[in-house]
């Protein structure tokens, strides 16, 4: 039987520092026997992903890291999408 997954997905809302705080405080709460029964995931805005994901390396914290969706179009109603454009660097 596939074990159920938990995922936690905050659209755009948090600063990286309040994402960490965030994932902290969810690592907190959670015990060994919870990673056990279901898989767990964080899906943070994509300006938190580098933060979140040295924070789970470096903390040992096994929780999955995922992102959102990229779009194509610049702008609009992109549902759980990031604008391309706004990967340029």
């Amino acid at each position: 039987m596939r074990k159920p997954l938990m995922s936690g997905n905050w659209k755009m809302h948090h600063t990286h520092l309040e994402a960490i705080a965030t994932v902290q405080k969810l690592s907190y709460l959670l015990f060994q026997e919870d990673y056990e029964a279901v898989d767990v995931s964080v899906h943070p805005a994509f300006t938190a992903l580098r933060s979140i994901q040295t924070l789970l390396d470096a903390d040992g914290i096994p929780i999955a890291l995922g992102a959102q969706n990229c779009h194509w179009e610049p702008a609009g109603s992109l549902l759980r999408c990031w604008p391309s454009w706004t990967w340029r660097t």
